[in-house]
């Protein structure tokens, strides 16, 4: 169970922003189009299913560790595999910024007098996450399992309470009709299928991760390979739960989003309400964001050092500084996340 925790951090935070992101993409077709949040998540669900029977093969193939990278590379040649590499690279930027970005919107959303100082809160996460992993602090299973597992019980107790709430008639949607949104907002454009595609590759954002397994087959204990295939598709089926749970709740109270509170702390406070539950439902939000933003200060250096060795990358990368840690990658990284935060 620990493994759940250590290799599905990245992958289960990611529930707590990628219903956001679709209705975000929807939202500029006014919010009369919201109700079309449902049936894509749905459809990025049934991607999912395909994403994790493709690993459970990758990982039975690969049963010492297969990133992108290497099956690319083996399967496809050195192109496809560079490509693949790529993508992953870009992939961890962009995981440390939107995970520390949605981190801090959960603090910033408990306690709004914040919410001006939201860039250099990130800045400053960012920072102290790159000194632990140069000074070669490294994770535990136990650090890992115990905001990963408090977001899981939260989010549960978040879901079932809500599924309650809708059952027994307190909420303004019922269980088989939506809500009507609770704000009214003019669409900027029309409903088009580009921007349907558009909301599902936002929405998307919830498979971020679903590498991390295959990447750590070693790991496992014997038989490792047959543990980590287990392990993949119980992280599916919560992350699924989950995903398709919020949405669902938030269709059903007529939630909009809105610049100064997250989707999830609106669903948060109408199913819980301002009290010491939703308090501990964002701490704990906030929590495995800032750790899921920490997998990538592991993944990014090592890929760089890879990369490095096979001179796809400057040789600086593949060199361990004094605490045994790539801290070429790790500033690299660092610096582009940064960027990112303060440019977007």
């Amino acid at each position: 169970m620990k493994a759940l925790a250590i290799f599905s951090s990245d992958v289960l935070s990611s529930s707590a922003y990628a219903t956001e992101e679709i209705l975000l993409v929807l939202l500029l077709a006014g919010s009369g189009a919201l109700h079309n949040g449902l049936p894509i998540a749905a459809a990025i669900v049934l991607l999912l299913a395909i994403v994790t029977l493709s690993y459970r093969q990758t990982i039975k193939a690969y049963p010492s560790g297969g990133g992108a990278y290497i099956v690319a590379h083996d399967n496809l040649g050195r192109t496809p595999g560079l490509i693949a590499a790529g993508a992953l690279l870009v992939d961890y930027v962009l995981t440390v910024s939107v995970s520390v970005a949605a981190g801090v919107a959960a603090v910033t959303s408990a306690v709004p007098e914040v919410h001006d100082l939201r860039v250099p809160m990130g800045v400053a996460v960012v920072a102290l996450i790159t000194l632990g992993n140069l000074r070669g602090v490294r994770e535990s299973g136990t650090i890992f399992a115990a905001p990963t597992y408090f977001f899981l019980l939260m989010m549960g107790a978040l879901i079932l309470t809500g599924l309650a709430k809708v059952m027994l008639g307190e909420t303004p949607g019922s269980l088989l009709h939506e809500a009507p949104p609770q704000e009214q907002v003019v669409a900027t454009q029309g409903l088009s299928l580009w921007l349907i595609f558009r909301a599902f590759s936002s929405g998307c954002s919830a498979l971020t991760g679903t590498e991390a397994i295959s990447n750590g087959v070693p790991a496992f204990k014997p038989p490792e390979s047959q543990n980590a295939r287990t392990t993949l598709t119980m992280m599916a089926f919560i992350l699924g739960f989950i995903f398709i749970g919020v949405t669902f709740l938030t269709s059903r109270y007529g939630l909009v989003p809105n610049e100064k509170e997250t989707i999830v702390s609106l669903l948060g406070r109408d199913v819980f309400g301002d009290n010491v539950l939703y308090y501990a439902y964002q701490a704990a939000t906030a929590l495995v964001l800032f750790l899921a933003a920490n997998t990538s200060f592991a993944d990014f250096p090592r890929l760089s050092a890879i990369l490095a060795r096979d001179k796809f990358m400057p040789r600086q990368f593949a060199f361990k500084g004094d605490r045994l840690a790539f801290s070429n990658g790790i500033m690299l990284l660092a610096g582009a996340a940064a960027l990112l935060l303060i440019v977007f």
